[in-house]
């Protein structure tokens, strides 16, 4: 953030999708692995700038959900980053257990198509 922004300020300028939402990729801050990507809008991502765990907003079941509340794999958020066009969200996370819902470490593992 520059200097005397606030979380408030950044979210009021990132570019939301119609449906009021933004990319936002998980990533293990400490080897770079790109875990998964999910969808927040400016309530999930205060949400998750306020707790520190990784929070959500499901397009399927359409209500927000806490990474790890039912499964025990949580996302302790390290830091949170907007990209330059203040389209998508980067979370550095400390991943516990697999980030995948199908079980694997990660949402992209097993599915390389080149």
């Amino acid at each position: 953030m520059e200097a005397g922004q606030t979380s408030d300020d950044v979210i009021a300028n990132l570019t939301f999708n119609a449906d009021g939402l933004v990319p936002a990729i998980a990533q293990q801050h400490d080897t770079g692995e790109v875990l998964m990507l999910a969808w927040m809008d400016a309530e999930a991502l205060r949400r998750t700038l306020a707790t520190r765990k990784a929070t959500y907003w499901s397009r399927s079941r359409g209500e927000y959900w806490v990474k790890g509340e039912t499964s025990g794999h949580h996302q302790a958020v390290v830091s949170v980053a907007v990209d330059c066009d203040g389209d998508t969200v980067l979370l550095q996370v400390d991943q516990t257990g697999p980030a995948c819902h199908t079980g694997t470490r990660t949402c992209f593992t097993g599915r390389e198509i080149a």
